[in-house]
């Protein structure tokens, strides 16, 4: 296993900002009047969780199919199939309201860090995939259960 190199590194942890940000206003109500007066009430609590979550999910849609792409016959194919599930599950799963869309997007972020595990073992993803995977998954599902059970 190699050391993440920095840009990735650094922009996967800049990515926990919304994230961090959202659990943080669903606990503390001074930081949360703050947001919704200065940010607006879409940039606070769940709600820039679940809406930055959906993005982030469909993102990864987007570099898993990168990954296909250094494939070829049916291991291309199968990786093909494979990258869209993200996208869906952020697309289907994330209405109902926001303790059922977090929970969802918890389950969603699990299950791409599943996906990663394949394309890592096909040898499409860097070596250095999985160590950043973990860290990330790790943060946002912790971030998105403060939403859920606080």
């Amino acid at each position: 296993m190699r050391r993440i190199p920095t840009a990735p590194l650094m922009l996967g942890l800049a990515g926990l900002i919304p994230f961090l940000w959202g659990a943080a206003t669903v606990v503390s109500d001074p930081l949360q009047s703050w947001g919704a007066a200065h940010l607006g009430p879409r940039f606070i609590g769940p709600y820039v969780q679940l809406f930055y979550g959906s993005v982030i999910l469909s993102f990864m849609s987007g570099v898993l199919w990168g990954f296909s792409a250094r494939s070829s016959g049916g291991q291309a194919a199968t990786g093909y199939v494979l990258s869209v599930i993200p996208a869906l599950w952020a697309f289907f799963m994330t209405g109902g309201g926001p303790t059922s869309a977090a929970t969802n997007l918890i389950f969603g972020f699990l299950g791409l860090l599943i996906l990663d595990f394949a394309f890592a073992s096909w040898k499409l993803a860097p070596d250095w995939w999985m160590p950043l995977r973990l860290l990330l998954t790790a943060v946002v599902v912790a971030c998105l259960a403060v939403g859920v059970f606080l």
